[in-house]
C-alpha cells in the first residue's frame, strides 16, 4: 500500500543524464577521443550503430545521426528507449509522476523488500522500488503511459537505485553492516530534444542483429575480460525485467545463464570474428583495451591484438588509435600503463 504525502509545490525535482550511472567499461569519459577519430577519418557517416551499447553513453555523442542501439541487458535496453527512442512522450507527465513517486510513503511487503530488504536497500527503500516498479507496469498495461514514457520512468528508478546502492559500483556483493544513509529518490531523465526519426533500439546478441542491419559506421565495444556484465548488474537488470524470478544467494542473484557473453570466454575471438564478418558497414570501430597481459587473470583481455588486426584486416584497412586511459573498476587494482584502443577499419 502507498500513502501518497501531500504534494509540496516548491518541490525541487533534480534531473539526470544519460552519463549520471557507474558502469564497468563506460566510455563517457572518451568520447573526445573517439569523436575526433571519427570526425577526422570517416567521411560520410549518416547511420551510427552501437552495437553493445552499455548504458548509451557513446551513441550519445552521435545524435546528430541516426543512431542504431543494442544491449544484451533489458536494462541497458530500456535506457537507450528513454535516451534515443524518437517516439514522443509528455516531459510534464513524467515529472508529475516522480514528484508523486519521491512524495509517496510505501507501506507493506512486495517483492522487492521480501528478498533484498538490508542487502543492497534498506527495507524501505525496497518497499518503494517494489512499489514504483509495480505502478509503472500497470500504467503502461492500463495506457495511461507509453512504451518512451515506460522507458522513461523505469530509467529514472534504475538511476536512482544504483545511486543509493550499498555497494562499490557493481552488485556482485553488498556491502555487510553498512547503513543506509541515502534516500532513494528519482530525478527526471533529459534526453536530447531533437533525435533522429529513424532511430532504432535493440535487445538481442550483437552477432545475431549484425546479419538483419547495416549502418555508415558500426562502433563495436564488447566485454573485455571474464567479468560476466549480467553478473555485475544483477539486481538492475532485475527491477528494469520485473519478471520476479527467483532470487539466490547472499548476492541474491536471479538465472542468468541466458544472459552470458561469449565475448567474456575462451570463445571470444571465435565470436569475434563472426560478427565482423557478418557486419554490413563503411567503417567498424573497435574499442578494446591492451590488458591482453595485465592485471589478474579475470582481468585479463580475452582477445589477443593478433586475432583482432588478423580478423579485421580481412575486412579492410586498419588503423589504430591509443590513448593512455583509466577506467572506472570496482576493484582496487591499480594497472600501469593501460590504454585504451580504437581499431578503425575501413571496409
Amino acid at each position: 500500500m502507498c500513502i501518497q504525502h501531500e504534494l509540496n509545490s516548491e518541490q525541487v525535482i533534480k534531473t539526470t543524464h544519460i552519463n549520471n550511472r557507474r558502469y564497468l567499461g563506460s566510455k563517457y569519459r572518451l568520447l573526445p577521443f573517439i569523436t575526433k577519430v571519427v570526425l577526422d577519418n570517416c567521411e560520410g557517416v549518416h547511420t551510427f550503430a552501437d552495437i553493445f551499447a552499455g548504458t548509451g553513453a557513446v551513441a550519445s555523442a552521435f545524435t546528430d545521426k541516426q543512431i542504431i542501439t543494442n544491449d544484451n541487458l533489458y536494462s541497458n535496453y530500456i535506457s537507450h528507449l528513454a535516451w534515443f527512442s524518437p517516439q514522443e512522450y509528455s516531459h510534464e507527465k513524467i515529472a508529475r509522476m516522480i514528484a508523486f513517486y519521491n512524495e509517496s510513503y510505501v507501506v507493506g511487503e512486495n517483492y522487492m523488500s521480501d528478498n533484498f530488504s538490508d542487502t543492497f536497500f534498506c527495507r524501505a527503500d525496497c518497499r518503494k522500488i517494489g512499489f514504483i516498479r509495480e505502478d509503472i507496469e500497470a500504467r503502461f498495461v492500463s495506457g495511461d503511459i507509453n512504451e518512451r514514457e515506460r522507458a522513461l520512468l523505469i530509467t529514472s528508478l534504475v538511476y536512482a537505485a544504483d545511486r543509493i546502492a550499498n555497494t562499490c559500483g557493481h552488485y556482485d556483493a553488498y556491502r555487510q553492516g553498512a547503513g543506509f544513509e541515502k534516500v532513494l529518490e528519482l530525478p527526471v531523465p533529459l534526453p536530447a530534444e531533437k533525435l533522429h526519426a529513424g532511430n532504432h533500439c535493440y535487445n538481442e546478441d550483437a552477432n545475431e542483429l549484425v546479419k538483419r542491419i547495416s549502418a555508415d559506421l558500426v562502433y563495436i565495444d564488447p566485454p573485455y575480460n571474464s567479468r560476466q556484465y549480467c553478473d555485475a548488474y544483477h539486481l538492475l537488470e532485475n527491477i528494469a525485467r520485473w519478471e520476479k524470478p527467483d532470487v539466490s544467494g547472499v548476492a541474491r542473484k536471479m538465472d542468468r545463464t541466458n544472459l552470458k557473453s561469449d565475448y567474456c570466454t575462451r570463445k571470444a575471438a571465435v565470436a569475434f570474428e563472426d560478427l565482423v564478418q557478418n557486419i554490413d558497414a563503411k567503417y567498424i570501430l573497435l574499442s578494446y583495451n591492451n590488458m591482453a597481459s595485465k592485471g589478474n587473470g579475470r582481468s585479463n583481455a580475452k582477445i589477443c591484438d593478433e586475432d583482432i588486426m588478423r580478423t579485421l584486416s580481412a575486412k579492410g584497412e586498419v588503423r589504430v588509435f591509443t590513448k593512455n586511459y583509466k577506467p572506472f573498476s570496482a576493484g582496487k587494482s591499480e594497472i600501469n600503463e593501460h590504454e585504451e584502443r580504437l581499431f578503425l577499419c575501413i571496409c
